[in-house]
């Protein structure tokens, strides 16, 4: 199929259409992000690749890196990290308190705030040095050494940061923290702030469209098992209270983050990023939502 036809087309389209989005504006570094930004890239499990519009222009992250940061827990711990979590959609915003409370502080899920908080507490548990650790980790499956987290913005997030100040200490008073809390926003806050772009983001998460293997290396990142419920997680939980909606439209595995980015996985094809700043009520992002309902349904391809 001629993916680049079908991309060129959607992103020209979408580009000439209103965006109501919002930037996230209660991280002050998000906020200085050009809202009007636009980028695509799709890696294809067999080395082919394209991308247009602002492709290779990097942005932060966010929470799409709790993916990446449960895959490594996952990877070093396997089945035990369900003891401390839930696989089940929360059904509500990313940075709610409320269902902590009646679950005991077992969140819901690893990709809304609170389930990134006990996955960056196990981290820390069971790494020499968690954030160098962590780091080397994601440049390995990305096979790119530059990357590098935004210190501007992991600062930016903490001084924005009460509410996930208030999910972790409440964790720790279930005993689902077990170290200093500091330690561990500061982890959260400093993961979250990794900036890539969407060239670099599509090739990072093929492996997970690929049985775990990273294509052309042979390396086996996760087992074929732990990433087929991976990709029920991303699935199900990415993207928060509208993952329902996403699965509707959509039809894909993925993830999706505050600073404006969305990849998707389709297992044994590819990996697509789409990245535009300005976000829906969600949280998510408005024109890559709309790019990638439109790109399954003329590709006529989705896991359904």
């Amino acid at each position: 199929m001629d993916y680049k036809v079908i991309i060129d087309e959607i992103h020209k389209n979408l580009r000439e259409t209103d965006n109501p989005g919002k930037v996230a504006e209660y991280i002050p570094e998000l906020a200085k992000v050009d809202p009007d930004k636009f980028g695509v890239h799709i890696s294809e499990v067999n080395g082919g690749a394209y991308g247009t519009g602002n492709y290779r222009d990097k942005f932060s992250i966010q929470s799409i890196v709790k993916v990446l940061s449960l895959a490594l827990t996952y990877k070093l711990r396997g089945e035990s990290i369900w003891s401390r979590l839930g696989y089940e959609p929360s059904g509500t915003a990313f940075n709610s308190l409320v269902q902590l409370e009646s679950d005991r502080g077992i969140p819901k899920n690893p990709l809304i705030n609170a389930g990134a908080l006990v996955i960056c507490d196990i981290l820390i548990s069971i790494l020499d040095d968690p954030e160098q650790d962590f780091l080397d980790f994601v440049r390995e499956v990305s096979d790119n050494e530059s990357i590098e987290y935004s210190m501007n913005i992991a600062a930016s997030e903490r001084v924005a940061g009460y509410l996930n100040i208030a999910l972790c200490n409440f964790i720790k008073s279930f005993g689902n923290i077990e170290n200093d809390t500091d330690q561990v926003l500061d982890f959260y806050f400093k993961s979250c702030s990794i900036e890539l772009s969407c060239e670099e983001l599509s090739k990072t998460f093929l492996f997970f469209a690929n049985g775990g293997q990273k294509p052309g290396t042979g390396g086996q990142v996760l087992t074929v098992s732990q990433v087929k419920r991976i990709n029920a997680i991303m699935q199900t939980c990415g993207f928060y209270d509208e993952s329902g909606d996403f699965a509707f439209r959509v039809g894909l595995p993925g993830k999706s983050g505050i600073g404006g980015g969305i990849v998707d996985v389709h297992p044994g094809k590819y990996s697509i990023a789409v990245w535009s700043p300005r976000l829906n009520k969600k949280g998510n992002s408005y024109l890559a939502m709309e790019f990638l309902e439109q790109f399954t349904t003329k590709t006529q391809m989705s896991i359904f």
